[in-house]
């Protein structure tokens, strides 16, 4: 599965949008429940994910040559809850995956 640069990019774009929604859900058990102890954890392997999607989203855009408007849209997806999800649907499956 993580044969490619895109196929490692692919999953950590999956993973980074799992984090960010898991994020939402900590949000309500530290403000409503006085429970600031999951959110601090979730924050932290966010803040992780976050930096190794750019990471990976500069690598695949240099290997594979992506414009810059798709770097942007790979980019402003990480910003959107549910926008890594979308992004992989419509920009990241179609690349030729040969490098």
């Amino acid at each position: 599965m993580f044969k490619t640069p895109l196929d490692r990019f692919r999953f950590i774009a999956f993973v980074e949008g799992c984090s960010f929604l898991l994020i939402g859900f900590t949000m309500i058990l530290k403000y409503r429940y006085d429970m600031p102890g999951p959110n601090y954890v979730v924050g932290m392997v966010h803040g992780v994910l976050f930096i190794l999607y750019i990471v990976l989203l500069l690598q695949v855009t240099f290997l594979y040559k992506w414009s810059f408007w798709k770097l942007t849209m790979g980019f402003v997806a990480s910003l959107i809850p549910f926008g890594t999800f979308y992004a992989d649907k419509k920009l990241f499956s179609k690349q030729d995956p040969r490098i």
